[in-house]
């Protein structure tokens, strides 16, 4: 048997905060006055059994490890709620893009969809973006799975397949995405991400490039640090650019002139190459977004094989957090008033600064326990956390590890 040591800080007792009648930094009230069924800290995986989600039924497991505390967050699509803050970001992206971005007809170039069911398949979230089967993205440790065929989507980019497949060469994508994760104040099981797609044909990447009728899109070579193996030099270069530009004008937009930007080379299975975004902001580099040219065997295999792309991905809740000051990410789930009306606003551009609610001190809790160490993963016990104590726990901390050397003797 392996023993654990966490420390769990919390601002009160259940029993203790119904009383306080405040966000507690900001966590939200609507808990405090109720505690969650024992039976609610169990995940959802009796085999045989069938669980209930967006209208339709899904037999459970082996792999089934859905928790109540997560099935509750579903359907709520907090960037649809009006002046919500996620709302407001997801609207002024979707207003820039409208406006900068207009097809020969004088329509918005890219479409949006912000509605897609946040359930999907495992070829969906995984094999469609060409991730290995035993890539470990795929833990079940990292995942929320209704069963070993269907999850709730890890990513946005679980829908590029499926929208290419159907024609779509310009779109934006926004909603909720599932991840186990540690608690704190930056990480929480459910998240909202906005995911841009864009694809050229050969004569729309090449217009009004000198001799650009002689240039092509495609070539076999061998791949390399800087292009892959079916892209030619300059097609791969001008996506490239096209991208940066797109990004650079978007955080412009969104932070204003001067913005210092910074890009930094990383791996992506669905991109290639690949980069991650980072500007200057009140002096500290923060990376905001993860972007990259298309991986070509993708879009060949949705039915796009004409064509070169490039894909973006961006979290709501990262860019909310840094241009309105938020500092906590579950605020975000706040239905009290005080917090929501600050972002009440005439013009989304408008600045908000968040204003804190109130100020309790943190309560700290030393827990120490056994368990067997060939079944279990650290988010197991922040799913019980997080089902149990809800958003009052403000942070849990591994502060301690014993393996007993006779432990094969218990």
């Amino acid at each position: 048997m392996v023993g654990s040591a966490l420390r769990r800080g919390s601002h009160a007792y259940v029993y203790l905060m119904s009383k306080a009648g405040h966000i507690s930094r900001g966590h939200q009230h609507q808990a405090w006055g109720s505690r969650p069924a024992a039976v609610e800290c169990v995940a959802l995986r009796a085999p045989g059994s069938v669980v209930e989600l967006l209208g339709k039924s899904y037999p459970q497991d082996d792999h089934s490890n859905l928790t109540q505390k997560v099935l509750a967050r579903v359907g709520r699509n907090l960037h649809n709620q009006q002046h919500h803050p996620l709302w407001l970001i997801k609207e002024r992206v979707k207003d820039h893009f409208y406006r900068q971005y207009v097809g020969r007809s004088g329509t918005p170039l890219f479409s949006v969809h912000d509605n897609l069911s946040p359930v999907v398949t495992t070829w969906q979230n995984f094999d469609s973006l060409l991730i290995p089967a035993e890539h470990p993205s795929r833990k079940k440790g990292d995942n929320y799975y209704l069963n070993r065929t269907h999850m709730l989507r890890a990513h946005t980019s679980a829908h590029q397949w499926d929208l290419l497949h159907a024609g779509l060469d310009a779109f934006l994508v926004v909603g909720d995405v599932y991840r186990r994760d540690q608690i704190d104040s930056q990480h929480y099981p459910v998240f909202h991400q906005l995911e841009a797609v864009r694809l050229f044909s050969k004569h729309e990447l090449f217009a009004g490039i000198e001799d650009g009728e002689s240039l092509q899109l495609f070539e076999q070579s061998s791949r390399s640090t800087h292009k892959q193996e079916t892209h030619t030099m300059e097609a791969m270069k001008l996506v490239e650019f096209d991208l940066k530009q797109t990004l650079t004008r978007l955080m412009t937009h969104l932070f204003g002139d001067g913005l210092e930007i910074r890009w930094v080379d990383c791996y992506f299975p669905f991109t290639h190459p690949s980069f991650e975004m980072e500007i200057n902001f009140h002096g500290e580099w923060l990376e905001v977004l993860g972007c990259g040219v298309m991986e070509q065997q993708l879009v060949n295999s949705a039915g796009a094989q004409d064509r070169i792309g490039w894909a973006f991905g961006l979290g709501l809740e990262r860019l909310a957090m840094i241009l309105y000051d938020i500092p906590d990410i579950r605020l975000f789930w706040s239905e009290d008033e005080r917090f929501l009306k600050q972002f009440r606003v005439a013009n989304i551009n408008q600045k908000v600064k968040f204003q804190p609610l109130s100020k309790y001190p943190a309560l700290i809790n030393d827990i120490s326990f056994w368990l067997p160490s060939e079944t279990y993963a650290e988010n197991d016990f922040y799913d019980l956390v997080r089902t149990i104590g809800g958003d009052l726990v403000e942070k849990v901390d591994l502060i301690d590890k014993f393996e007993h050397p006779n432990y094969l003797l218990f």
